[in-house]
């Protein structure tokens, strides 16, 4: 476009916005933001990718000298993948006022130290803190280089690694005071972690180390992980913390548990409810606060704290729930919330001011429904409680299909700069995008709110939107077959498998088999609970595996469903040819 016309056509814009108001202005376009990221925002506002392939970024956060710093994460979680080489926290800097990072260096602990990088990352009083392992280390921030001086001081010391939840997110307020996410080892405290109609523990023991948010002093080094510096019980995993600095008020994101049908199908009967229960939350933080885990979980359809059926819940007893803590608001089940910031800006609209984003990271226990989550959401706030139902903000991180195989982006991180913008990291492609807004458009009327927590679960994509008969890489060529196996019993291992009585196989393994961070490859003809033959995978699928040798998440007897033996057969015979199709 020649200068006349540029010239001409923001003439036109002017005179546009002096007659239609002061919102008219808006520079959403894909010119205004540079290159399409694929995220839709509303109205205003625009997203840059500042860099990417990072590694797995978890969260993030920005210094005042406009640099943003990241951890990354590796080992088990990722299925073990190779990281990459440098150290597991970055820095990243835009010298040139792009958009984009030019300058990005790696630093801290590497695979050959031991490390295996962190969720955590804060910035208090000149200092870069970090989770690292089992540790909190702090790195003193330079005046000469991104990357900061000198050894790492130990903040906090020997906090728990084993089981589902080995992060440690955390946050400082502007006092100091620095709070731990210590999350649980168990999906409920069970007898028998996720495994079908095992009892709750009784007393929870676990309760004493994990289920909470621990305190300590970010002044202080040399601190060590004590049961006596609990701060709050009864959480699951608070993985993302909004620290309101004006008021040191501190709301926490809660990971609802998971299985509730898988477990207890003769107490929670309805298998849509597997997608629907329990919701996820956002909880004021309290010193001593109880929230109710295990015992207790929120069900939007009652609008309260339930009985856990571990604990002799029925599906609508509160019991002893009635006591605990609720949260402030409410989200869909299992969309993951993995990271909360408390918007206490200036250059976003006045409608998200004193408000919280939430990033979810996306749901994998829906199956054999649709998954849900991997957005950011904007949760209104009128002080200590919600005003309104949240709205999407940023959606399009999962690109076409919304699961944990195939999304080549998941939200993790949020961090806000001083120049306004807004940071979102991405775990699976290292990616790091860049949030602002161009004043003069009003974001109110293109908003959209979130679904309801109590709508009806749907089936997968997957299994409706194509034919009947579903679609196969290997059409017109004949799969090779187990001695004894018939192409009907694949067949009927193909419906279950993919959510077909209520398995949840693809919830850990993928659409296609080809594996997930929760669950192995099945396709790649390496097994580690059996020797691939129909017999002993159906053996494996019959008993489940309660200790995973490589992944993180025990894979419940039959799948989760009550299968008969044919049923189990036929699965086994299903993923016999997966192993086999290459």
């Amino acid at each position: 476009m020649n200068s006349t016309a540029t010239r001409l056509s923001w003439a036109a814009g002017v005179l546009a916005a002096l007659v239609a108001g002061p919102y008219a202005l808006a520079a959403d376009s894909p010119e205004a933001c540079g290159h399409d990221t694929g995220l839709t925002l509303p109205a205003g506002f625009c997203a840059t990718l500042f860099a990417d392939h990072l590694g797995h970024t978890r969260h993030l956060v920005v210094a005042p000298s406009g640099v943003v710093y990241v951890n990354t994460w590796s080992g088990r979680y990722y299925g073990n993948e190779k990281p990459l080489s440098g150290g597991f926290l970055v820095a990243l800097e835009d010298t040139k006022h792009a958009g984009s990072a030019d300058v990005i260096k790696r630093f801290g602990a590497t695979p050959q130290s031991g490390g295996h990088g962190g969720t955590g990352i804060g910035i208090y009083d000149g200092f870069l803190y970090a989770e690292m392992n089992d540790k909190i280390v702090k790195y003193r921030l330079s005046t000469a280089s991104i990357v900061p001086e000198g050894a790492p001081v130990d903040v906090v010391t020997g906090l728990p690694l084993s089981g589902d939840h080995p992060m440690h997110p955390f946050a400082i307020d502007s006092a100091g005071t620095l709070l731990v996410d210590v999350a649980t080892a168990t999906n409920a405290c069970q007898q028998k972690n996720r495994q079908l109609k095992s009892p709750g523990l009784e007393p929870c023991v676990e309760l004493e180390t994990r289920g909470g948010v621990w305190r300590y002093d970010a002044n202080k080094a040399g601190q060590r992980f004590s049961p006596a510096d609990r701060y709050a019980t009864g959480i699951r995993n608070a993985e993302g913390f909004a620290v309101d600095n004006g008021t040191h008020r501190v709301f926490v994101t809660q990971h609802g548990r998971d299985q509730l049908h898988t477990n207890w199908p003769d107490i929670i009967k309805d298998q849509t409810q597997e997608a629907t229960l329990p919701s996820e939350e956002l909880m004021l933080l309290k010193a001593g606060g109880d929230y109710g885990w295990p015992r207790c979980y929120y069900d939007p359809f009652v609008n309260r704290l339930v009985l856990a059926p571990e604990y002799g819940g029925d599906g609508q007893k509160a019991g002893i729930c009635a006591d605990k803590l609720p949260p402030v608001a409410a989200y869909p089940a299992h969309w993951a919330p993995n990271a909360a910031l408390f918007y206490d800006g200036s250059k976003f609209p006045s409608h998200y001011h004193q408000g919280v984003f939430i990033a979810f990271h996306g749901s994998w226990n829906r199956a054999p429904y649709a998954q849900g989550g991997y957005n950011v959401v904007f949760q209104p706030m009128d002080g200590e409680h919600a005003a309104g139902n949240c709205e999407i903000f940023a959606d399009g991180f999962a690109a076409s299909e919304k699961s944990p195989d195939k999304a080549p982006h998941r939200p993790s991180g949020l961090a806000l700069s001083s120049d306004g913008a807004l940071y979102v990291s991405d775990d699976v492609g290292g990616r790091i995008y860049r949030i602002t807004y161009k004043a003069g458009s009003n974001p109110s009327g293109t908003t959209v709110a979130c679904p309801s927590n109590t709508a009806p679960a749907e089936v997968v994509n997957a299994m409706h939107a194509g034919p009947p008969e579903g679609t196969h890489a290997n059409a017109g060529r004949e799969a090779p077959l187990p001695p004894g196996i018939t192409h009907a019993m694949v067949a009927l291992g193909d419906k279950i498998y993919h959510g077909e009585s209520g398995a949840t196989c693809t919830g850990c393994h993928g659409g296609a088999g080809g594996g997930s961070t929760l669950g192995p490859d099945l396709s790649a003809g390496h097994f580690l609970w059996s020797d691939g033959s129909v017999s002993g995978l159906a053996a494996t699928i019959t008993k489940g595996v309660a200790e995973p040798k490589q992944y993180r998440s025990p894979m419940p007897a039959m799948g989760g469903a009550q299968l008969t033996t044919d049923q189990v057969k036929a699965v086994a015979a299903y993923v016999w040819t997966l192993s086999h199709s290459k």
